[in-house]
């Protein structure tokens, strides 16, 4: 049984590219206000939150399995080809993992939508430790809950 491994989900939204993104890039004020079922709350303790280099504290709510807070640092972010990149530095996730980094691509789709892709590569402390499905789920039903936050939103 392999210690690395990578994850990926490409999920379609009604969203348009432009405004997930934007969303997702000024996730440090939103997610804490629009989803504090999921999040306490989003820290920049360097940078901006959005450079490169920029080191975000993120500290979820009770209840969620695996992980209580982590501290990412941003890898690389273009916002002309919306693409987005990040290692978890800190957390309970690196108990499980020694290594964890995510990124996450937002194209437009034919149907004005956007399709969402995410990728997250990781190695694992020990063979016996599962893969990190419990993050990709809750990624999907992140990116699914800020596709209808934006909907509400343009209503």
């Amino acid at each position: 049984m392999a210690t690395r491994g990578k994850l990926e989900v490409d999920i379609e939204l009604k969203s348009s590219a432009d405004k997930f993104w934007k969303t997702i890039r000024e996730s440090t004020e939103i997610f804490p206000k629009a989803f504090p079922h999921d999040y306490k709350s989003i820290e920049v303790l360097q940078g901006d939150g959005k450079a490169p280099g920029s080191v975000r504290h993120i500290t979820y709510a009770d209840g969620l399995p695996l992980v209580k807070s982590s501290k990412e640092r941003i890898e690389a972010a273009d916002d002309e080809k919306k693409t987005v990149s990040y290692e978890v530095i800190e957390g309970d996730l690196l108990e499980y993992y020694k290594k964890f980094k995510g990124q996450i691509a937002v194209t437009t789709t034919a149907d004005s939508g956007c399709e969402v892709k995410w990728t997250a590569e990781y190695e694992k402390t020990s063979h016996e430790i599962p893969d990190p499905s419990a993050v990709k789920d809750f990624v999907v039903k992140n990116f699914l809950e800020v596709d209808q936050y934006i909907i509400k939103q343009s209503a």
